[in-house]
C-alpha cells in the first residue's frame, strides 16, 4: 500500500511538473518573483493585461548591443505607454555572470535609463527553467487571456553589432504591434540568440 502511495505522489508531482512548462498557445505558467526593489510579483497580477518577459544580463554583449544602443528601452517605453506590462526577469545563478546585488541592478537600470515595469530576480533558475529560457535576451510575450502567444527572438540578426539593429526584423514590435490592433500574432515562435542564461 505505501509503495502504491509513493507512486501515486510521485506521478502527481511529475505532472505537475510537466504542466508547468510553457507552451505556445498554452496558458503561461503562473509565477512569484521579488523585484529589484524587494517588492513581490505575480505573472497572475497582471491578469487582463498584455505581458513582456524579457530575460536580461546586464553584462552579456547581445544585452548591451540593445541597451547601449538605446533599442531596448524604446521599445518598452513604446509598449509600457500603451497599458503593456514589461517585465525583465534575471535568471542568473550566485557567483555566475549577471547576478548582481539589489543596488548594483538599480544603478545600472537607472544609467541605461530603462523603461521596463520591473527587474526580477530569479537567483534559483526555477522560472527560467519553467519557460525553457536559453539565452540572453529570449523574449515572450503573453496575451490579455495569459496565453503565450510568442517565444523567441527579439529580432532576426544574431550579432552584437549596433548597426544591425535598424535593419533588422523585429519579432517583439511586430507581435506586440498585432495584438494591440486586435489581430493574432503572425510568427509565434523563432530561435532564440544570445549569451547563454546563467543557471
Amino acid at each position: 500500500m505505501k509503495t502504491i502511495f509513493i507512486l501515486f505522489f510521485n506521478f502527481i508531482f511529475l505532472t505537475s511538473i510537466f504542466s508547468q512548462q510553457a507552451k505556445i498557445d498554452s496558458k503561461a505558467p503562473d509565477f512569484k518573483l521579488k523585484d529589484s526593489n524587494g517588492n513581490e510579483h505575480s505573472l497572475s497580477d497582471f491578469s487582463g493585461k498584455f505581458v513582456v518577459l524579457e530575460w536580461i544580463n546586464y553584462d552579456c554583449p547581445f544585452v548591451k548591443k540593445h541597451y547601449d544602443s538605446g533599442n531596448m528601452q524604446s521599445l518598452q517605453e513604446k509598449y509600457t505607454k500603451r497599458d503593456v506590462i514589461w517585465l525583465a526577469i534575471c535568471s542568473s545563478a550566485k557567483g555566475k555572470q549577471g547576478n548582481f546585488s539589489s543596488e548594483e541592478i538599480n544603478k545600472r537600470s537607472k544609467e541605461h535609463n530603462a523603461k521596463f515595469t520591473a527587474y526580477l530576480i530569479d537567483e534559483d533558475g526555477k522560472v527560467g527553467k519553467m519557460y525553457g529560457a536559453k539565452t540572453t535576451p529570449h523574449m515572450y510575450i503573453i496575451d490579455d487571456r495569459g496565453i503565450l502567444v510568442y517565444a523567441g527572438a527579439i529580432d532576426d540578426i544574431k550579432s552584437t553589432d549596433i548597426k544591425d539593429i535598424e535593419k533588422a526584423k523585429n519579432y517583439v514590435s511586430l507581435a506586440l504591434d498585432e495584438l494591440l490592433d486586435g489581430k493574432s500574432v503572425t510568427i509565434k515562435s523563432t530561435t532564440p540568440y544570445g549569451c547563454s542564461v546563467k543557471y
